[in-house]
């Protein structure tokens, strides 16, 4: 399971030109589920990610400053780069097996935050607009940390 996390003054996401979710002030959360993810994995990333010291010169975290959560299905982080110029994404999970991870995901991590988590549609073609604070952007990859 990898995530890029992104500190934001502001994101929405539209799908179909209408507006989906909109936060002020917190994080924008790009997730992207592999074929072999597991409750493990979802656990590790949220325990992360709830804990991420990245406002407040790095001493604060999401529920310190009382921020907004946006969290954005993106199977496209599971590409491999490695061989020719198209990316494979053999990796990802097919969407039968990730919308459930995704929507397991969405629920566990609302549980642990002050404010309700917004989302956007899982597997549809999304907009999403955001304004960088900082920038300041992380990378989580679950597989790093958890042994299989």
């Amino acid at each position: 399971m990898k995530a890029v996390i992104q500190r934001v003054q502001k994101a929405d996401v539209t799908v179909n030109g209408e507006l989906v979710s909109s936060i002020q002030n917190g994080m924008l959360i790009f997730l992207g589920i592999a074929e072999n993810d597991s409750e493990l994995d979802i656990q590790w990333l949220i325990n992360k990610i709830v804990k991420l010291r990245m406002f407040n010169e790095f001493d604060d975290n999401i529920n310190d400053i009382n921020g907004e959560v946006l969290l954005i299905s993106q199977f496209t982080l599971q590409a491999n780069v490695l061989k020719g110029n198209r990316p494979s994404f053999i990796k990802a999970a097919k969407p039968e097996i990730a919308k459930p991870i995704y929507h397991i995901f969405e629920s566990e991590l609302n549980k642990k935050l002050n404010k309700e988590l917004k989302s956007g549609v899982f597997g549809a073609d999304m907009l999403v607009h955001l304004s960088n604070d900082g920038p300041v952007t992380i990378l989580y990859d679950s597989i790093l940390k958890i042994k299989r």
